[in-house]
This record gives C-alpha cells, structure tokens and sequence, in this order.
C-alpha cells in the first residue's frame, strides 16, 4: 500500500485530510505535526523519510501568522521556504510525489481579472515572500511537484474568517468589515478532497508522471471580505450590522493584496478537479460546526 506522508496535520488543511482520508483506502496515510517531523531541521527530514519512504507527500506546515510574520522575517523563511527546500530534497532522494500549498499573498493584488499561474510574482510582504521562496525551492529540486495556491482559508478546525466573525457577531450589536478586497474564499474541505483526488488520478496512471507545476484552487465566485462577513451574518441569522469600510480604515503590519482572485481552469483542466461555489461551500462549512458543536 502506497504511503502518504501529510506536514502540519494539525491545522485546518491537514485536518481536514484526516476526515477524509478513510475515504481514500487505497493509501496509507501518516500525519504529522511539528513534533514529529519538524520540517525545518533538514537532518530530521531525513531521517524521516529514510525510515518511513513515503510515495506522496503533502505538505501543509506553514507559518501563516501573516502580521507577525514582519517582525519574524527568519522564522517565516526557514518555515515556508528553507523546509519546503528540505522536504523536496527528500522527496528526490526518495522518488516521493511532492504536494505543496502557497498562496495568493505571493501577488501584489493589482490584478483586475482572475490571476493565471503565469501571472508576474511580486508579494507585498514577508509572508508572500516566504511563500514564493517555497515555491521556487520546491520546484528547483523538483520540477513534477505540484504547487497548489490557494487563498482565504477557512475551516471547521483551527483560526479563520469565518470563525472569527461568528464569534464577533455573537458579542457585538455591529461590525466594520472591509470592502475593497477582493478574492475567493477557499473550504479547506474541498481542497483536501481536491488534493486527495489528485494524488488518486496520479496514482492511477503512470503516465502523468510528469504532470507537475503550479496550479491554482478556490471555490468559485469573486466577493469582498464584507460581502463574506454579509453571507455569514446571514446564514446564521444573526441581528448583528454589519458595516463596509475601506481596507485604510483598518491598517495592518502587513499589507494585504486588493485583488487576489485566482484563475482555476488549469486544475480543473487538468485534474479534472470540480470547482464549487464559495457560498454552498460556506453553508456546507456552517452545517459541519453545528454538528461538531452538537459532538
């Protein structure tokens, strides 16, 4: 049975991969935090994958803490980028297919149509640095790995928008979301399932050896932040106002990007990966907190 090694299993990608993995049978999987594989000590990599020889790995350790990543320039490189260096080192030694999650923050949001993944790089802070870093180490020792960008990350498990605003609109009579960022929420659900998928097609025939690259995924439809936080108040009939503002009225350590809306037709072209629309997906998000509350 082939093996999948999946990094940073505790946050909302990878458990959302451990839901469904039972689903995929025809595979092992190992999941792994950072105590047990600390992608970031090139030695213990090692280590790892000459005992383990996984045939996949997904790797979804990350430093995604985009604010303080500005004041933690190191810390974000040797997490999203020199690791990613060190698992595609071993994956090449070991003849293992790399999955690799970046981001839209490696874009400078100056896009006005959903961005392709030939569009020019340039991110506008230390994150999207770190991240396009990743990318670059990845593919430079591996050019059939595949690397999924992804954008606005939310989940049952873990910190994200959605969770963030259920809990605001419980305390609070009203809310200031800004209005002028644009982009595509992802379910990290249905990017696990998507990954997932993709490895099984791979898996089923040798010929696509040589299908790696960079591809996009998110659900589909482009909205604001304030149009999100609308669409929750919304679906959980909450009394709460919610009020647009501009991005300048709310300033971070790190700037976001305007515009990251993602181009998906090569994914779904490809991997023949389906696309859903970011608004069944939330409500499909909401119904699975009820039940995890409900326990």
């Amino acid at each position: 049975m082939k093996k999948i090694l999946v990094t940073g299993a505790n946050g909302q990608l990878g458990s959302e991969l451990r839901q469904l993995s039972a689903l995929y049978g025809q595979f092992e999987f190992l999941f792994t935090d950072s105590k047990e594989l600390p992608v970031h000590e090139e030695g213990l990599v090692k280590a790892w994958f000459k005992k383990h020889q996984p045939h996949y790995c997904i790797n979804c350790a990350a430093y995604t803490a985009v604010d303080k990543a500005e004041t933690e320039p190191e810390k974000a490189m040797l997490v999203n980028g020199d690791a990613v260096g060190f698992l595609a080192k071993a994956c090449a030694a070991y003849h293992c297919r790399l999955v690799h999650i970046s981001t839209d923050y490696v874009f400078d949001g100056t896009a006005t149509t959903p961005i392709e993944e030939t569009a020019t790089v340039h991110p506008l802070g230390v994150y999207g640095r770190s991240k396009l870093r990743g990318e670059q180490l990845a593919l430079s020792y591996l050019p059939d790995a595949i690397i999924i960008r992804t954008s606005w990350v939310y989940s049952v498990y873990g910190n994200n928008f959605v969770k963030t605003m259920i809990r605001l609109m419980a305390e609070k009579k009203e809310l200031n979301v800004v209005n002028d960022q644009f982009g595509s929420p992802t379910y990290a659900a249905d990017l696990a399932k998507a990954i997932a998928d993709i490895i099984a097609f791979l898996d089923a025939d040798p010929t696509t050896k040589d299908m790696g690259g960079t591809f996009h995924y998110s659900n589909s439809g482009m909205i604001s932040w304030y149009d999100f936080a609308v669409a929750i108040r919304d679906m959980i009939k909450s009394p709460c106002e919610v009020h647009p503002i501009p991005g300048s009225a709310y300033p971070t350590p790190a700037k976001r990007p305007a515009y990251s809306v993602l181009n998906t037709n090569k994914i779904s072209a490809v991997f023949h990966v389906q696309l859903i629309p970011w608004k069944d997906s939330l409500q499909a998000c909401l119904l699975q907190m009820q039940q995890y509350l409900a326990g």
